[in-house]
């Protein structure tokens, strides 16, 4: 079951007048912050019958390595994507990357020291690699699922998560 992060369920980026605003974290203390997103992708047997010495391999390349270089470039572009997210520096955005059956098991662990989480970040690093898995192997079949994409975890900050 997840946690609550606060008691506060007042929504974040709205100014008193219910504009779009970014959140101001002038006052927040700087602390280091981590947050682990997760997304899979559901293959069919043609495809995973192409995963070879621990990766899909396809004309355009490894599909797994692209997808790390694909999905840490995303995480890197957040704040260039969602519109009110802050821009920041990661320090560090590691991908794990397994086939599971049929499916792919993508998490992204995203890291830095600031005010601000990255919990964005994360889910933007795994979303942009599901997505990159697909792009990679729709010349084999257009029946491929991106199923989910969530948070697994995130620390620092007022509150810890995890799911």
């Amino acid at each position: 079951m997840a946690q609550e992060q606060s008691e506060n369920k007042d929504f974040s980026h709205l100014d008193t007048q219910h504009n779009p605003s970014m959140v101001d974290v002038s006052g927040k203390t700087i602390t280091k912050r981590t947050a682990t997103a997760r997304s899979i992708i559901a293959l069919t047997p043609e495809i995973v019958a192409q995963f070879v010495n621990g990766d899909i391999q396809t004309k355009k390349g490894a599909v797994f390595q692209t997808a790390i270089i694909a999905g840490t470039m995303g995480a890197k572009k957040t704040s260039d994507l969602i519109p009110l997210c802050h821009p920041l520096g990661l320090d560090s955005c590691k991908f794990n990357i397994e086939l599971q059956g049929n499916e792919v098991i993508i998490d992204c662990t995203c890291s830095l020291t600031a005010k601000t989480g990255v919990e964005m970040e994360a889910l933007t690093g795994a979303t942009i690699a599901a997505l990159t898995v697909y792009d990679m192997c729709k010349a084999f079949s257009h029946d491929l699922v991106i199923k989910e994409t969530k948070l697994l975890s995130k620390t620092g900050g007022k509150s810890d998560y995890k799911a």
